[in-house]
């Protein structure tokens, strides 16, 4: 699934090539997670004015109104002056007068949501309950520790849940718990100040260099470019069980927790 890392790539790939063109025409494939909201030709005219991101949503802002995307399970966009004929997983046209927009989602969890604006119970609904932004000035290393004080559950799994901060995925969530040296399965509200503080550093550190590479291509990402991620070639413990550590060398272990993988090692994240 793209993670935060990934969806920011893509709006990196794709913002500064569609800001400034006005909608020709919409072309809707197969149904998607949830409906547009709208008919497609009411989008016809509407200029988009920037791309920006909340947690793993894309939201493009119109003169009129704004889309929200979101990629599911397998989705990816791409941006494109003559893109080639839709495939069969192709199943969101967005052609403006600088290229084309267009959704490729095989397992059609991903969405394209209009709103009247951010104050749109639609937009309310999907956008509402998410955490603070990790790349952004409101996370708060006091309100990040207030927040894990109240909660019982393990750290991995408090982070994964996005309400506390947003878009720290399976990969993102080991790698930062590796950083700081916490076990995953310790309950958040055991942590101390220190500990937390260093996992405050280590989810900011973990997702910028993921951007920078471009985010993790485990099976089928790409940027709007067409371009794939490397960061899962230098992660620490995500997918190395039984490899010995980058730092002490003891064998990577990994467990299931809430049906997801978690990797972690033994010595270096001892509780």
């Amino acid at each position: 699934m793209p993670e935060l890392p990934e969806v920011e790539v893509t709006r990196q790939s794709f913002a500064d090539r569609i800001a400034g063109g006005r909608i020709l025409h919409v072309r809707l494939g197969k149904p998607l997670r949830w409906p547009l909201g709208v008919a497609p030709e009411a989008l016809v005219g509407r200029r988009v004015l920037g791309v920006r991101r909340r947690g793993k949503y894309l939201l493009l802002d119109l003169d009129e109104g704004l889309l929200l995307l979101h990629l599911g399970m397998s989705g990816s966009l791409s941006f494109a002056p003559h893109p080639a004929a839709p495939g069969v997983h192709d199943h969101m046209d967005l052609v403006t007068t600088l290229g084309t927009l267009r959704l490729n989602d095989p397992r059609r969890f991903g969405a394209v949501v209009h709103a009247a604006s951010e104050a749109d119970p639609v937009a309310v609904k999907l956008l509402g309950k998410l955490g603070m932004e990790p790349l952004g000035a409101d996370f708060d290393l006091a309100t990040f520790q207030a927040a894990l004080a109240r909660r019982q559950a393990p750290i991995k799994q408090v982070l994964l849940a996005g309400n506390v901060v947003v878009g720290v995925g399976n990969i993102y969530a080991s790698e930062a718990l590796f950083l700081a040296g916490i076990r995953p399965t310790t309950r958040a509200a055991r942590l101390s100040r220190p500990r937390v503080a260093r996992l405050h550093q280590a989810v900011r550190e973990v997702l910028a260099r993921a951007v920078a590479k471009g985010g993790s291509t485990l099976r089928d990402f790409s940027n709007a470019w067409g371009e794939s991620g490397y960061f899962q070639l230098e992660a620490n413990v995500y997918g190395r069980e039984g490899q010995p550590c980058r730092v002490c060398g003891s064998t990577v272990c990994a467990l299931r927790q809430g049906q997801r993988s978690t990797f972690f090692c033994p010595s270096c994240q001892k509780s």
